[in-house]
């Protein structure tokens, strides 16, 4: 066993005294609050408590990423959304303003010496598709909020292996530095609370396409839309082809969209298929308050959720509602949608009437490789020949893919609750978790199916972190936020001041 490295016995014991990790040889550093993941949900927490007045020295934050909107901006960019499109999200929610005043509709005017932004806000959705944000507007707004709070002061570079109890209260979080940051292959952080904001474990691809990767190794062909397929589009460039794209989300749409761009700005010949499980026609949905619109094999939605699930009558429905009815709820208005911009509609039209865009509502059966090398898509009776397939249908959600959260199923006495993601109270706090004293959150795509249902969305992680921040309080880390220290925050923010 290597010096400072995880032993059988810390490995299968729930519960650690403070010698197992000594006689391991593995170094323990002590901090009161932990948060892993390193993504805009540990981001946001963060800002909270330091706005709140938490000083910096009191936190650490784990991950293997640089910068807090790292692994956004690179699922932004692989499914087809630079720095200079525009993302699916409110004008008034901002990871780096807690307040949401300004809106990023201000700040794009302000920044664009144009009132265009904010015209499109006041006439919105009547006039003009609603107002959403660029992505590089974001990332630059989390830059420098980051800058602001001390962010990279609170940054610990590093894989995180596990969280377990501590026996008396608080938790170890074990760490895995980069080569050489370290004299032991381990570190731990004791610490009296720990916050998971650590996203999707992984990509998640259909069935049929994942049993066709690890037949035949397509991986250059048979591609996920968020994985690196920028060779798709250099390759139809240079050459006709046919390319089938399958899923009926924002992502498909923004795939779709690259495609169509690239046949119109260059002359191309690309023949595109899109196969939908689920064709569209119209509007639809139990009652008046739950329908959307829908037509040519879409679900139109301007946002992830309906508004009132950030702060309406469907939260409130959600909130109240039994395990059971809110899984009925969260699939009847958290499914695959897409907003319906008015570009991308005429541009649909063009491509349809033109015959090299062809909507088919199909359930596949499985995927082959023809002898010329291209893909033959088996569907019933039928067939569709290929160059590429995209698959748009989504990210792996399934805990048990993610090495922590499975340890704490595990170990750490949390369970599942009615969605299989983490059962958590409505502090977000992980049920069954708890250690003492001390407490263990989680906020993010690993807790939706509880009581809110607009977990993973910019306002969402914001919800969770105030919710956070205030149970903390109580415990004694922190304090609230009252109004006269809010203004002054605020006022703080806006003069670029450090909290």
């Amino acid at each position: 066993m290597i010096r400072g490295d995880l032993t059988p016995e810390l490995l299968n014991t729930p519960v650690w005294g403070d010698g197992l990790p000594e006689r391991a040889g593995i170094p323990v550093f002590d901090v009161p609050l932990v948060s892993v993941g390193g993504g805009i949900g540990s981001f946001t927490l963060l800002d909270v408590l330091r706005i709140r007045g938490v000083p910096a020295e009191w936190m650490r934050v784990l991950s293997v990423n640089d910068t807090p909107w790292q692994t956004w901006d690179y699922l932004c960019r692989a499914s087809q959304l630079p720095a200079t499109e525009r993302i699916r999200s409110d004008a008034g929610a901002r990871p780096d303003n807690i307040w949401g005043f300004p809106s990023y509709a201000v700040a794009e005017s302000w920044r664009e010496v144009s009132l265009k932004p904010l015209l499109q806000v006041l006439v919105e959705p009547v006039l003009s598709d609603f107002y959403s944000p660029p992505a590089g507007l974001v990332s630059a707004s989390i830059a420098k909020e980051a800058h602001r709070i001390g962010y990279w002061s609170m940054l610990a570079k590093g894989q995180v292996r596990m969280v377990r109890k501590r026996h008396g209260g608080g938790y170890f979080t074990v760490l895995t530095p980069p080569p050489g940051a370290a004299p032991t292959k381990r570190v731990i952080l004791r610490s009296s609370h720990v916050h998971l904001a650590v996203g999707y474990p992984g990509l998640k691809f259909l069935d049929d396409l994942q049993r066709f990767r690890e037949e035949h190794g397509g991986g250059h062909q048979v591609v996920n839309a968020y994985e690196p397929h920028e060779h798709v589009y250099d390759t139809l460039r240079r050459r006709p082809g046919t390319v089938i794209v399958r899923g009926a989300g924002i992502v498909a749409s923004r795939v779709l969209q690259r495609l169509m761009d690239d046949v119109e700005r260059y002359g191309l010949q690309t023949q595109i298929v899109h196969l939908f499980r689920t064709y569209v026609t119209g509007s639809h949905g139990p009652n008046a308050r739950m329908r959307r619109k829908g037509g040519d094999g879409w679900a139109y939605q301007a946002f992830t959720m309906p508004k009132s699930a950030f702060g309406g009558q469907l939260k409130a429905d959600f909130a109240a509602a039994t395990p059971e009815r809110r899984a009925e709820l969260a699939k009847l208005v958290a499914g695959t949608t897409t907003p319906k911009l008015r570009r991308w509609q005429d541009q649909m039209a063009r491509a349809r009437s033109g015959g090299w865009y062809h909507p088919v509502q199909a359930t596949v059966d499985k995927i082959e490789r023809a002898p010329d090398g291209r893909l033959v898509t088996h569907y019933g009776h039928l067939t569709y020949l290929s160059d590429f397939i995209i698959d748009c249908t989504g990210l792996e959600a399934d805990m048990s893919e993610h090495r922590v959260l499975d340890d704490l199923l595990r170990f750490g006495g949390a369970t599942r609750n009615r969605a299989g993601r983490l059962a958590v109270s409505p502090s977000f706090e992980v049920l069954g978790a708890g250690s003492g004293d001390g407490a263990l959150y989680a906020s993010g795509a690993a807790v939706a199916g509880n009581h809110f249902l607009a977990v993973d969305s910019f306002l969402g992680l914001q919800t969770a972190a105030h919710e956070i921040a205030d149970d903390l309080a109580r415990r004694g880390f922190g304090r609230r936020l009252g109004p006269l220290r809010s203004v002054a925050q605020w006022l703080r923010w806006a003069g670029g001041r450090p909290v």
